[in-house]
């Protein structure tokens, strides 16, 4: 049993970081600065993805992501709660997870994507466009640091020639994306033919955008590649 009293106090302990991460979260840039500084706000801005005011919940996102382009050791020892959070309902979140753990790839020295593959590119093969779209970009990066998954990450991203999304003009700007970050990981790859094979069957595409990013692919990527294997 407690009294009223105790209950209050108990009641201003437990909002007090909450009230503070309100505060902070209105300054992205400064929140990430701090927990730059101070790893042990990570909990704070944790929970601030969980309060019902958008500018709480989004500049507390948008400073992790932050912190992942310029500490990703900082967030490393947290790679398991981005990946769960690459499941939340918010399709938001998804997205900010999806950029964070390409960002920890340049420190995944245990190399934690190996076991993930699979789940982080589930998303390209539909429903939703924007998620595919970050997954595919997010890809190009992991595969900059982490040449030895190149392959399997074009695999990965190849997925969007059979998704399916909202309407047919999705799944070509998908492909737009697929393309663009498909042409960073040309010179990684083992085995390039299949993703110039790909390429080349979009020279039709009916979206005028995507044609053009086959065009530059083309002109940019294969002069330089040498014989396909």
């Amino acid at each position: 049993m407690i009294d009223a009293s105790a209950g209050r106090a108990y009641a201003r302990v437990m909002t007090a970081p909450l009230a503070r991460m309100s505060r902070l979260a209105l300054n992205p840039v400064q929140l990430a600065r701090k927990a730059i500084r101070n790893p042990r706000l990570f909990a704070e801005i944790a929970e601030g993805l969980k309060a019902d005011k958008p500018r709480v919940k989004y500049g507390c996102a948008k400073a992790l992501r932050l912190i992942s382009e310029q500490r990703p050791d900082a967030l490393y020892p947290h790679f398991d709660f981005f990946v769960r959070l690459l499941d939340h309902e918010n399709k938001i979140l998804q997205w900010d997870a999806a950029f964070v753990l390409s960002h920890l790839a340049r420190v995944d020295d245990d190399d934690k994507f190996a076991a993930i593959i699979d789940r982080y590119f589930a998303p390209v093969v539909g429903p939703v466009m924007i998620t595919a779209a970050n997954v595919i970009q997010g890809g190009a990066r992991i595969a900059q640091a982490k040449p030895h998954l190149a392959d399997r990450i074009a695999a990965e991203v190849l997925k969007v020639a059979k998704a399916r999304y909202r309407t047919p003009e999705c799944r070509n700007v998908a492909i737009g994306h697929a393309i663009l970050a498909l042409g960073d990981l040309l010179p990684l790859l083992c085995h390039p033919a299949r993703v110039v094979q790909f390429v080349r069957r979009q020279t039709k595409n009916s979206r005028p955008a995507t044609r053009k990013k086959v065009e530059h692919f083309l002109k940019a990527r294969l002069g330089v590649l040498g014989p396909l294997r």
